[in-house]
This record gives C-alpha cells, structure tokens and sequence, in this order.
C-alpha cells in the first residue's frame, strides 16, 4: 500500500491545522497509508535534530510532503535542523524518486512564503525527488488557493501575537491544502503504477 508521510513543525499551531488537512485530503485516495509526523524542538540535542524513528517512517514512505511556517522569510530553525541531518539520507540518495511537495504558513498575504517553498523544493530536487506543484486555480467563491500559489500550497492567518487565540486556519486554505494532499496521493498511485 502507497505511503504518503507528512512531515512538519508548527509553531503556533496554523502549519499543524495545514498537515491535518494535507493528511484529510490523502486519506481520501483509496489504498494510501498516510503518516503524519511532527517536529518538535524537542527533538534538537545540542543543535542537531534527532530521531530515528521520524527517519525511518520517511525513508519508508512513497511520498513526503513537508511542511514549515515562514519565519523571517524561509522555513523555521527547527525545520531546518531537521534538513540538516537528513544529509545522511541525501549522502545515499534514500529519497531519490519519491514523490515531494510542500506548503507554508505566515502572518500575512505575502509573507515571503514563496522563498520557503522554493526552499523546500530546491530541498527536495537535490534529494533526487519528484516535486509535485498545487493544481488548483484560484478565484473561485470556495477560496481555493487565495493567495495564488502553483509551487506548493500558502496559508495565511492574521497573527494573534497576544497567543490568547487558538490557532485557525481560513476555509479556502483548508481546502486547498486538502486537495493538495489528494493530489499527492493520487500521483503516488499513479508513479507506482
């Protein structure tokens, strides 16, 4: 049975609401197992990311979708210690034709989101990987894919910088993250034949 694993960090909870829907929309293709695993900065001893069992879970998948908020223009710190030492999988080509695809989260419309995922591609091309972009058009009354994003998929919440609200996720974000974890999955199908 196909794997679709998807791996991320959130900080406040908003890349976190995006996974669960990446994962909702997966689940929808038949016969795809889907795994959802979460970083934590727990997970960094002494500025190095560590967890073996996160490895093997995505070594193990057909198909990773990654996930990180932007910060300050590119993916979040514990993300990216997570990049780091997946170099040992990158060093044998452990992900080379797996199907990839990404998506973000920030605090405005723009954001600089799209550096995160040129960042998350650009990962996934040197792991010898197979990038899948969002398919779905934009201005449409669902609020699909609002913010006009083909590499992957953007979410955008107004900051409560307060951390008194819980966080939330727009519909139209949800559906798009939704059917972009559909798509993903249906194009694992499809590779594996």
């Amino acid at each position: 049975m196909p794997t679709v694993a998807i791996v991320y960090f959130s900080g406040s909870g908003h890349t976190k609401l995006m996974a669960e829907a990446v994962a909702a929309g997966a689940s929808q293709v038949s016969n795809t197992e889907v795994k959802v695993l979460p970083l934590t900065g727990e997970q960094i001893v002494n500025g190095r990311w560590q967890d073996a069992a996160t490895l093997d879970a995505l070594n193990a998948a057909d198909a990773i979708i990654f996930g990180s908020p932007t910060y300050m223009g590119g993916v979040a710190a514990q993300f990216k210690a997570f990049i780091d030492a997946a170099s040992s999988v990158w060093a044998q080509q452990g992900w080379k034709d797996k199907i990839a695809g990404g998506f973000t989260h920030s605090g405005s419309p723009s954001g600089d989101k799209q550096g995160t995922l040129l960042y998350l591609a650009i990962n996934a091309a040197q792991h010898s990987m197979v990038w899948v972009g969002n398919s779905e058009m934009g201005y449409n009354d669902l609020g699909v894919n609002r913010l006009g994003s083909f590499l992957g998929v953007m979410g955008f919440t107004v900051p409560d910088f307060s951390g008194q609200t819980p966080a939330t996720l727009d519909e139209g974000d949800r559906l798009t993250s939704e059917r972009y974890g559909r798509r993903i999955a249906e194009a694992v199908q499809r590779w594996k034949g």
